[in-house]
């Protein structure tokens, strides 16, 4: 053993690995002044840019978003609008915060908590149906810039009667959030496996060799009861997915998610 304690290493004056200095810019856009002291005023924004972008995604898929595609369509430099937006994950929450924004909220919950919940999913489904790319997205970057703070707020206000704890509520949000994007995926999915040609006849065939095996009864069973019926209406199977979904979460919940 060694009879002097060894010596403490000397700072290097540079902030560990993966850490930021005091003095680096914040990383979250809403932490970051859109403008920097007095001068002349900018010649875009924040909201024109994200605007631009969103746009584009709606036509062209969220890949085809580039800085340089930006300042295309707003006849500006390409480096000239980092000033605005230094990096693609900010530039996405302003994406998102911009068709939050679309969100049409009351001016106070109904006081039926179910009744707003579903008015609310209602209204995210139509966002993300409009906003192709969004789905995708919004599982990757919850929103919290200002739009994203007021929905929170209000779905928080529905749910104020409801006997869960805080933390509860909000990972029912999230769940609630997630399972609308997966539903709007689905249909995009649906949709697409929908159109006629070669998979769609082969998936047909398929499927019909499987029902004539007879090692799957249960499927068997299912298929049939939906052969020659029409598609169901994707709002009315929403809302049913919505009804269990809701039930679920705050109709069937554990003593340890409750208030005491």
């Amino acid at each position: 053993m060694p009879s002097t304690p060894p010596k403490a290493p000397k700072p290097s004056g540079k902030p560990p690995a993966g850490a930021e200095s005091a003095d680096s810019p914040p990383e979250l856009i809403w932490l970051r002044p859109e403008r920097a002291g007095r001068g002349p005023r900018p010649a875009h924004s924040r909201a024109s840019i994200a605007a631009a972008a969103v746009a584009l995604a709606d036509a062209e898929g969220l890949d085809a978003v580039t800085m340089r595609r930006i300042a295309a369509e707003l006849g500006a430099g390409t480096m000239s609008l980092y000033t605005y937006v230094p990096k693609k994950e900010q530039l996405l929450d302003l994406m998102l915060d911009a068709i939050t924004a679309e969100l049409e909220l009351p001016a106070a919950p109904s006081g039926d908590w179910r009744a707003d919940l579903h008015a609310l999913a209602r209204g995210q489904l139509a966002l993300v149906r409009r906003h192709g790319w969004a789905a995708s997205a919004i599982r990757t970057r919850p929103s919290f810039g200002p739009n994203g703070l007021k929905f929170t707020e209000y779905f928080l206000g529905a749910l104020a009667e409801v006997p869960l704890r805080p933390g509860a509520k909000m990972e029912a949000l999230a769940m609630i959030t997630g399972s609308i994007c997966q539903f709007a995926d689905w249909e995009q999915a649906t949709a697409a496996a929908a159109q006629p040609g070669r998979w769609h006849q082969d998936l047909m065939v398929y499927l019909t060799q499987v029902a004539m095996s007879g090692d799957y009864p249960n499927l068997t069973t299912a298929l049939a009861a939906g052969a020659g019926a029409p598609p169901p209406d994707p709002d009315a199977s929403f809302d049913r997915y919505l009804d269990r979904l809701l039930t679920v979460l705050f109709e069937t919940g554990t003593e340890s998610e409750t208030e005491t």
